[in-house]
């Protein structure tokens, strides 16, 4: 789950409980060759059983930052690419951690990760402090901490929606510069896990998470005194493992798992109403990550659970076109996506088959040599991001 930063032309308020279906047909092929290209593949971590739960963004220096779950030792990681080299570091041993874990990077370019300590099932937030970390506790009250989704805000405060699963509640925190302050969003039913998280301009949350009992997509609007709820999708068991984006206008998007159906779902708010699309169909398709390309079209990537690929999806406006990632083995699951300060997709997943966290890309041919310096000649020109180092 990775951080979204958009900007918003205008305010986004809370919509009509109004739905719409619109179903677009699969498309093998896009037409502006956004797909079927060749992706670079390379192993970052291969220490052991490492690399699930991954999440990734990049800094303001345009470099790729993953955090991961190291589950032979129970460990939450960090990675960076150093140049051309991947930099390892273990962010927090203390007990079984790491699990249900979301990565971020404020403005100044500096990480946080949100995880889920199973030891003493808390909710944990690790600080980046230069070369070290700072791990403390966000919630303590009972079993809270699962399915994270962290994001900063524009004064570099991060904000957390997490699953209380003692209580089956949707719970958001925000640090408010000296402590944390937790809410309930939702708890009514079994609520709140698949949790992900945005923030518009104002630094107003918004959740798209999953129903349980109903087996329904939701999603949760602060409005600046109250969460606004409403029901997205509930046509089956719809609504696991949500990704949620904000465009540029501030509408949200949402890529998710249809388990009913077998496929995987898009909806988007159009305005007035939400729109859906089948995105994928006729197999397990799980653990969807969407982001928004520079050109504002969606991409998401997951992984075919069936076949263990991983697998990647571009809009082009009108149709989806999908293609084959990574399949040498057990791959694919627990991807994120990120797009880099070019224009890039680079996508962190767990090789399942050899325990190995692995990153796939498609870099103009600069990219690599690009980030090698820290991305700055190029991206100051360009205008796209900060440029203060790390």
């Amino acid at each position: 789950m990775r951080e979204k930063r958009i900007s918003v032309r205008s305010h986004w308020t809370l919509f009509p409980a109004a739905i719409a279906a619109v179903f677009f047909i699969t498309s093998p092929l896009i037409a502006d060759n956004k797909i079927n290209r060749t992706w670079s593949i390379q192993t970052v971590d291969s220490a052991g059983n490492v690399g699930y739960y991954t999440g990734l963004a990049f800094d303001s220096n345009g470099r790729p930052r993953i955090a991961y779950y190291d589950q032979g030792n129970g460990d939450v990681k960090h990675a960076v690419l150093n140049g051309t080299t991947w930099v390892t570091q273990v962010v927090d041993s203390a007990g079984n951690v790491g699990e249900n874990l979301s990565i971020g990077v404020d403005r100044s370019g500096y990480a946080g990760i949100a995880y889920y300590d199973v030891t003493n099932t808390n909710l944990k937030f690790a600080w980046q402090s230069g070369a070290s970390w700072n791990p403390t506790t966000v919630d303590s009250a009972g079993e809270v901490g699962m399915h994270t989704s962290v994001v900063f805000d524009s004064s570099n405060k991060p904000g957390i929606s997490y699953f209380d699963n003692a209580n089956h509640d949707l719970k958001y925190a925000a640090w408010n510069g000296s402590s944390w302050d937790r809410q309930t969003v939702q708890s009514t039913g079994w609520v709140g896990s698949w949790t992900s998280l945005a923030l518009d301009t104002k630094d107003s949350p918004r959740i798209s998470y999953y129903d349980y009992p109903n087996g329904d997509l939701k999603f949760a609007a602060w409005n600046e005194a109250s969460w606004d709820i409403q029901t997205v999708d509930s046509a089956g068991d719809v609504g696991r493992m949500t990704s949620l984006a904000l465009d540029e206008t501030g509408a949200p998007r949402i890529a998710y798992w249809d388990v009913t159906n077998s496929s995987l779902k898009y909806a988007a708010w159009n305005g007035s109403t939400w729109v859906f699309e089948v995105v994928d169909s006729g197999s397990d398709l799980r653990y969807p990550s969407l982001a928004l390309a520079t050109d504002g079209m969606p991409e998401i990537a997951y992984c075919d659970y069936t076949d263990g690929d991983l697998k990647f999806a571009v809009c082009n406006g009108s149709s989806w076109g999908t293609e084959i990632v990574d399949s040498t083995g057990d791959v694919g699951r627990d991807p994120s996506l990120a797009i880099d300060p070019l224009g890039n997709p680079w996508i962190s997943y767990y090789d399942a088959t050899n325990g190995d966290l692995k990153i796939a890309y498609l870099p103009e041919p600069a990219t690599l040599s690009l980030l090698a310096l820290g991305g700055l000649a190029l991206l100051r020109r360009r205008g796209r991001i900060a440029t203060r180092p790390v």
